[in-house]
């Protein structure tokens, strides 16, 4: 059986002046996912959260949230959610553990249920020692963790990430990877913006990639990887002045080519590739599996977008 739809778009529509940002775009979000968004800078992916959280107005279409229409019902909405932006909003003037009551407080909850839930937080993501340090005592990735677990005091629905691991350490990373795949057991909502392609591939059951304001493709990443990229991608380091003569070659053999800033690029089944093995002997070779980020640039490009 189909697990409900608990966000739902439909020719969602965001315009700034002459500028769209997001574009004509319909999705659906199933109830108990990680549902990511991916694109280059100006994809239209922090617009898409900005409404979704009832931030910023739809300019038109359709957009749900929980069956709520965000346009009419924002505070029903926003109880249901918890959001951690890329910004940092903890009050440098209060203790770890006071940011998690005072936000507590915020959402009506009583103050024993508050503290209850407080120190559920700091012992989920380990800051149970941190409890009475004023936030700026804190690394980085701490002050992340204490984000994420302060927008589930609340006990939401849904949860909101806007690149939550951006600037983290993997380790720190793979302890926030381990917390959300353990919340999205537990049933939330999970919808993800990152530009780690390895993070989306890890938590993600369905993601779309957008560029410009629109949706490119949809699916499961693994989904994705076979349809866009290949079982088996190599890479061929050669220098510019003969580049273009050996993509030539390699497409004369019939398999997919790319050409890249250092080389030469192959998309193939292991078959196909091992036509082309006498065209590569003698050069410097790299083989792998495809993965997500091979999609993600072949269908953005590898243009550097601006910041």
């Amino acid at each position: 059986m189909e697990t409900p739809v608990v966000i739902s778009a439909d020719k969602l529509t965001k315009r700034y002046a002459d500028l769209v940002a997001v574009d004509e775009i319909t999705f659906t979000i199933h109830s108990g996912e990680c549902f990511g968004f991916l694109g280059p800078n100006g994809a239209g992916k922090t617009s898409i959260m900005k409404m979704i959280t009832c931030v910023s107005p739809v300019t038109s279409g359709e957009l749900l949230v929980d069956g709520k229409n965000v346009d009419r019902e924002k505070r029903a909405i926003k109880s249901q959610l918890g959001v951690v932006s890329q910004a940092d909003s903890l009050d440098p003037d209060l203790s770890v553990l006071q940011n998690l009551l005072a936000y507590g407080r915020f959402y009506g909850l009583r103050s024993d249920k508050a503290r209850e839930r407080a120190w559920a937080a700091l012992d989920m993501f380990q800051l149970r020692d941190k409890a009475y340090q004023e936030p700026d005592e804190l690394s980085g990735g701490m002050r992340r963790r204490l984000l994420i677990g302060r927008a589930l005091l609340h006990e939401p629905k849904i949860l909101v990430l806007d690149e939550p691991t951006t600037g983290l350490d993997p380790q720190t990373r793979l302890l926030v990877w381990d917390r959300l795949i353990t919340l999205r057991r537990q049933g939330i909502t999970i919808l993800l913006t990152t530009h780690y392609m390895e993070e989306a591939a890890y938590l993600c059951d369905r993601l779309v990639i957008m560029d410009l304001g629109r949706i490119l493709v949809e699916g499961s990443p693994d989904e994705l990887v076979q349809e866009h990229a290949a079982a088996e991608v190599v890479q061929i380091r050669v220098p510019e002045d003969e580049r273009r003569e050996l993509a030539e070659k390699l497409r004369g053999k019939g398999v997919e080519v790319e050409e890249t800033g250092d080389g030469v690029m192959l998309f193939g089944e292991d078959g196909r590739l091992a036509q082309v093995e006498s065209v590569l002997d003698g050069m410097q070779v790299t083989r792998r599996p495809g993965n997500l980020e091979d999609v993600f640039l072949r269908l953005t490009g590898r243009v550097l977008r601006d910041q």
